[in-house]
């Protein structure tokens, strides 16, 4: 599992490593990648459209996109104890 990609974008080292772990199980075993970023703004992450466009290819021949979209359980459960804090005050 690769988990958050494009939170910060990938050296272009670790983009070619990223490429080659999804080239190896293509057709052959499963990935599970969480990101944070639209497909269009994957050429930003991996430093090119050509290999965002590779990755993509392969990732997406079989698969299903889960897109889950609505505020951050994180900052929802932050915020609540914030509200909490600031009603016991």
């Amino acid at each position: 599992m690769v988990g958050e990609a494009g939170c910060r974008p990938f050296e272009r080292a670790g983009a070619d490593l990223v490429f080659q772990v999804v080239s190896k199980c293509y057709e052959k075993g499963s990935v599970v990648l969480a990101s944070i970023k639209a497909f269009g703004e994957w050429g930003q992450v991996f430093g090119g459209e050509v290999l965002a466009t590779a990755i993509l290819d392969r990732l997406l021949h079989h698969c299903d996109v889960i897109s889950i979209n609505g505020p951050s359980y994180r900052l929802k459960n932050r915020l609540a104890a914030i509200n909490r804090d600031s009603d016991a005050a």
